[in-house]
């Protein structure tokens, strides 16, 4: 039969109909299916994979993870968080101690088994961003869809398209509100997150009120930049946003660290009365958390110790003499001998480390320092980063308004505010200048005294420059020349003194004449640095009656040695 035969093209249309429909069917079958799901997950009924730390009960009922060393290492994680507040401080706590943190293997031959290993950053962020974790089920955080190259792309949906979130639905590590707190937490460590960007973690730069400047002018958080000052780091604190966004000045800039040493003062002041207090509190959370990381640790043996036994079982129960699964299973129980040896002794050599934390002999040491808060606060042992720590305890923000002055309005945890009014700090190139009175000074004391007299009359009067701790010649011959200041040479110049050389050549000697009569008193003289230069006053004798005295006094001394040579002859 031909194409062309209407029979043909019917039974064509038919077939394509009967196509069609069971793509219909399919999709009505689909649709079913998704209502259903939508529908179980909405009463919080859809069994979905959980992740570690989490486990279904036969009921299918969501519980805590039967397996104690699991439960152990997420509260020690959460409570790490909760503690250090930012993903890389608790992912470095746990490298620093060892210990090893659980995930489910989710493909490959051992599927669904239990694995350890350290904690990634990655890892870190996945757990706290769970909401499963605070007991809520949740269903349609993410979207799929297949691109044309047949990839599949996952994209994070927002809070609000969600399809199902029952708080409260199953038991959970941490409440619903510290979940809520954990995530802005997050937003906050974040280094560009708009507006919701907040306070930064403390991190080892020297400025103290990192992440907690707010300025006055704007309500923007103001953020750090650091200087190299005669080899001492400073702060400053700059309200940039703006101006990075729009191409605009920055709104303020305050350097840090006066105000620093101002809110330093007033913490030292401001907690003393409540430092027994605190340092009780702390001193107890310290202990508590070594020892469930003791507790741990521990369970990490205990975990090595049953796989090693059950390696020697295995072992034991296979016959001997079928040596390729006796070899097998030989080299496998040695190597989890190796395993339990190596965490009984890494267990061992971490337990005495951190004895000294436990030790109560320890613990009244640190208590008494922790008490007088003034000695902890200026003690150098004490790094930048723990004072940032102490500085966040205590303070919810700082706010600064520069003008002619600069206003500080600190507000502490819990309401209570104070105002503090500093000075502007002194620009890079005011730091060089000197005090216009102490430069009056200078060019009078130029007139009697040279730099270095000038230097130990400065010093004597209690006087100091900017950037030293006392007066030099150098100092005060470097002041000179920054303010153009007439020096003493020329100053005696003008005064009509003379060189020894222009005083020999006036009265026809020679310079040691002129040295003979300045020692016997003849001349008068003026130092004009500390060298020994001396410009010498007109005298006012004559010179030539030095002359002829002296030549009377060497002609009789010559007749008074030839008549003792005669009488001698």
């Amino acid at each position: 039969m031909g194409s062309n035969d209407p029979g043909h093209f019917n039974d064509r249309l038919l077939l394509g109909l009967k196509g069609t429909m069971s793509e219909a069917e399919l999709h009505v079958l689909r649709a079913r299916l998704q209502g259903g799901i939508r529908a179980k997950a909405r009463r919080g009924e859809l069994k979905t994979p959980l992740p570690v730390g989490l486990a279904y009960k036969l009921q299918e009922q969501v519980v805590l993870d039967p397996d104690q060393q699991v439960q152990q290492a997420m509260r020690l994680f959460f409570d790490t968080f909760r503690h250090t507040g930012s993903a890389s401080a608790t992912v470095r706590s746990f490298r620093e101690q060892g210990l090893l943190f659980p995930r489910r293997l989710r493909s490959g031959p051992h599927k669904g088994e239990l694995a350890w290993g350290p904690l990634r950053h990655w890892s870190a962020l996945r757990v706290l961003q769970n909401p499963r974790y605070a007991g809520a089920f949740v269903y349609g955080r993410r979207h799929t869809r297949w691109t044309q190259e047949g990839r599949e792309r996952v994209h994070e949906l927002p809070r609000a398209e969600w399809h199902t979130l029952l708080p409260g639905a199953h038991p959970g590590y941490v409440s619903w509100e510290e979940y809520e707190d954990n995530l802005g937490r997050l937003r906050g460590n974040a280094r560009a997150q708009g507006k919701d960007r907040r306070q930064s973690p403390p991190r080892e730069g020297p400025a103290l009120l990192q992440g907690l400047v707010v300025c006055a002018r704007c309500g923007e958080r103001m953020t750090v930049r650091y200087y190299s000052r005669s080899g001492r780091t400073v702060p400053a604190y700059l309200c940039q946003k703006d101006g990075i966004a729009n191409a605009r000045p920055i709104c303020q800039h305050v350097l840090g660290w006066e105000l620093d040493r101002a809110v330093g003062a007033l913490l030292v002041e401001m907690v003393t009365p409540l430092a027994l207090e605190v340092a009780l509190a702390v001193q107890d959370e310290l202990n508590s958390r070594a020892e469930e990381v003791d507790r741990l640790r521990h369970q990490q043996v205990e975990r090595a110790r049953y796989e090693a036994e059950l390696a020697q079982r295995r072992y034991l129960r296979v016959d001997p003499d079928n040596r390729l699964v006796a070899d097998s299973l030989e080299a496998d129980w040695n190597q989890k001998l190796r395993a339990l040896a190596e965490a009984q002794e890494d267990y061992e050599r971490r337990r005495q480390a951190d004895g000294v934390l436990i030790d109560e002999q320890r613990r009244q040491q640190i208590l008494a320092l922790a008490t007088d808060f003034p000695r902890l606060w200026h003690d150098p042992q004490t790094s930048p980063r723990e004072r940032k720590r102490m500085v966040r305890l205590l303070l919810e923000d700082v706010t600064l308004l520069k003008k002619e002055q600069i206003n500080v309005h600190v507000r502490f945890k819990g309401g209570a505010t104070r105002t503090l009014v500093l000075p502007i700090p002194l620009k890079a190139w005011q730091l060089t200048q000197a005090d216009p009175e102490l430069v009056a000074e200078v060019d009078r004391l130029l007139d009697q005294h040279t730099d270095g007299q000038i230097a130990a009359i400065l010093n004597r009067r209690g006087l100091k420059p900017k950037k030293a701790e006392g007066f030099t010649s150098r100092i005060v011959r470097a002041l000179r020349r920054s303010y153009g200041l007439t020096n003493r040479f020329s100053r005696l110049r003008q005064a009509g003194l003379l060189t020894g050389a222009e005083l020999a050549s006036e009265f026809g000697v020679c310079g040691a004449t002129v040295e003979e009569w300045y020692r016997a008193g003849r001349l008068q003289a003026h130092a004009f640095n500390d060298h020994g230069g001396r410009l010498y006053e007109r005298p006012a004798d004559s010179p030539s009656k030095w002359l002829w005295q002296r030549n009377r006094g060497r002609s009789q001394l010559l007749s008074a040695e030839q008549m003792e040579v005669q009488s001698v002859g």
